[in-house]
């Protein structure tokens, strides 16, 4: 595991040595805080010294925003040829998933903090729960890592960043579908209750909802990390095929 510092530095590095990262951020924080003011949010009208009303957005916004950061990842390696490059250095092909995976991780860490302004907003305005707020923070940061891992996967199956993209947005959406109330009833019509229940609870709606309210579930973290752990297992098992 040596190998997985100076990996994760070159990376994370490599996302500001163009503009494109600082227009990615730029970008997230005007279109997260624009969907929080606008009519869907409302954030001043409903009257709570919250941010529930700001993050409520982050399942979808997610599902747009990483897949652009995560196509990168392998698909950019590969198509440059320095793939072959990278492994006959020192490293296993899991310091090197791991490598690229917390350092797209980190990165999206940084975008998801950087609306702290949005919670000294809330401090300022009124009263609120601190304590919901950094449960809140930590289902996000969580979240954004459970849909890296399905980026990074997909990144490993093509060299083309537009196709990885596509399939990266695609397999999020999934996970995002399963948790809307009309995506279950359908399913209900079609599975058996207890099994269209069971589909349902893969969603990152479902599981993100409860670190809105500031209840961290163990069985919420278990399935981002597992998720995680699952889709960076089938990237290494991707490239090493």
């Amino acid at each position: 595991m040596s190998q997985i510092r100076p990996l994760f530095k070159r990376e994370f590095l490599g996302y500001f040595r163009s503009p494109v990262a600082y227009v990615f951020l730029v970008s997230f924080l005007v279109i997260s805080v624009s969907l929080a003011f606008s009519r869907y949010g409302n954030f001043f009208k409903n009257g709570t010294a919250s941010l529930e009303s700001y993050f409520i957005f982050f399942p979808w916004l997610f599902m747009f925003i990483v897949p652009a950061v995560g196509m990168r990842l392998w698909s950019e390696e590969k198509r440059a040829g320095t793939i072959e490059l990278l492994f006959t250095l020192p490293i296993t092909t899991l310091e090197a998933v791991l490598g690229k995976f917390l350092a797209g991780w980190a990165f999206l860490t940084l975008a998801t903090l950087l609306s702290f302004p949005m919670a000294l907003t809330v401090g300022f305005l009124g009263q609120p729960d601190w304590g919901v707020m950094a449960a809140t923070y930590l289902g996000a940061i969580l979240m954004a890592g459970a849909y890296l891992g399905i980026c990074a996967l997909t990144s490993a199956l093509t060299k083309n960043q537009v196709i990885s993209f596509v399939l990266s947005l695609a397999a999020c959406a999934v996970f995002v579908f399963l948790g809307l109330s009309s995506f279950t009833t359908t399913l209900e019509s079609i599975l058996p209750v207890s099994v269209a229940d069971m589909v349902s609870n893969f969603s990152f709606v479902t599981h993100f909802e409860a670190f809105t309210k500031g209840i961290i579930d163990p069985k919420d973290v278990i399935f981002f990390l597992s998720l995680m752990g699952f889709t960076l297992f089938l990237n290494v098992v991707a490239l090493e095929r």
